[in-house]
């Protein structure tokens, strides 16, 4: 996961996603979405690891390497 996070540059994905989704502004109160970037490298992890999505949330929680991959702190 470290050499897949040096060799790709995810941020030029980031125009095009908020360009596709439709989110809400947060005018009503709501909560604010999930940064796309992060929830596209969520999916990468997915797909690698064969996860669902309550195995990715365990995971992402248990393990520094995915936290790392991901941009986060413990």
């Amino acid at each position: 996961m470290e050499t897949l996070a040096s060799a790709v540059n995810f941020e030029p994905f980031r125009y095009r996603f908020e360009k596709a989704l439709k989110r809400s502004d947060g005018a009503k109160g709501e909560r604010p979405a999930y940064d796309v970037v992060l929830m596209f490298k969520i999916l990468i992890l997915q797909a690698l690891y064969g996860l669902s999505g309550a195995q990715a949330e365990f995971q992402i929680r248990d393990r520094l390497s995915f936290l790392r991959f991901l941009g986060l702190s413990p």
